[in-house]
């Protein structure tokens, strides 16, 4: 990347810039809010059994183990995985948008009858909620629940484009490197490193530090390494939080 001459931009292009900063900064909060809000959640067997007898199932995964980018992408979503039969691990989508899932090995009582194929299903509770599901007339809307939803995958693509594109081609930063804030905007999770980089360099706008205030930018190798630190740091953070206040609010699949 080419570094040019770091300093406030020339003319009047800060004048917009407050603006796109405030509609990214709501572009990002609902790109984040959405992906907590559609995280997959789990619940009881009895749960899903119910959802699945009255027909509250809008799609559904089976699979046996989920998997997790790591480092963790901005807006990503947990992976359900198969490897050979349907379970024990069942997902679906209600209405509302929110995933969840549950263990069905985990069962207090299933009545087995001969309406599905039970050399199919990993054990006798995958096969009771496989029943509900053929009574309710929903083995139609089996399919992969992991993507994110098309709104997060959009507004990542924004925030994205945009970001790095300013990073790259527009005025040079004044407290970091080019590569200091690439590095960090790409490997900090969730979008956290976006955050950073309006708050304290105040890109394009008149309030960013003129060249000769700022004696030593930091440089990329600095911004490789916080970057790594941030997403072991915030794993660590969001797993404590999920042991502390549960799935419903801090929701974490497999652990």
């Amino acid at each position: 990347m080419n570094e040019g001459s770091p300093g406030a931009p020339a003319g009047r292009t800060w004048r917009w810039w407050p603006a796109l900063r405030l509609a990214l900064v709501l572009l990002w909060l609902l790109a984040a809010g959405m992906t907590w809000w559609t995280a997959p959640r789990q619940q009881g067997y009895d749960q899903a059994r119910a959802d699945a007898a009255a027909g509250r199932i809008t799609a559904y995964q089976w699979g046996d183990r989920w998997e997790v980018s790591t480092p963790p992408r901005w807006f990503d979503a947990p992976a359900l995985h198969s490897s050979d039969t349907l379970g024990p691990l069942f997902a679906w989508r209600t209405p509302d948008g929110r995933r969840h899932w549950t263990d069905t090995d985990r069962f207090d009582q299933v009545t087995i009858t001969d309406t599905v194929d039970n050399g199919s299903y990993s054990g006798p509770g995958a096969i009771g909620v496989a029943q509900d599901l053929r009574a309710s007339g929903l083995e139609h809307r089996a399919g992969a629940l992991h993507l994110p939803t098309p709104v997060v995958i959009w507004a990542g693509l924004v925030l994205a484009v945009i970001s790095v594109g300013v990073v790259v081609a527009g005025p040079a930063p004044v407290r970091g490197t080019r590569w200091f804030w690439f590095w960090l905007i790409s490997i900090t999770p969730y979008g956290l490193g976006l955050l950073y980089w309006w708050a304290r360099e105040h890109p394009w706008s008149a309030s960013a530090t003129p060249a000769g205030h700022v004696d030593r930018r930091d440089s990329g190798i600095l911004g490789l390494g916080l970057g790594i630190l941030a997403s072991i740091v915030i794993s660590l953070v969001l797993l404590a939080l999920h042991t502390a206040l549960g799935d419903r609010w801090v929701p974490q699949p497999g652990t």
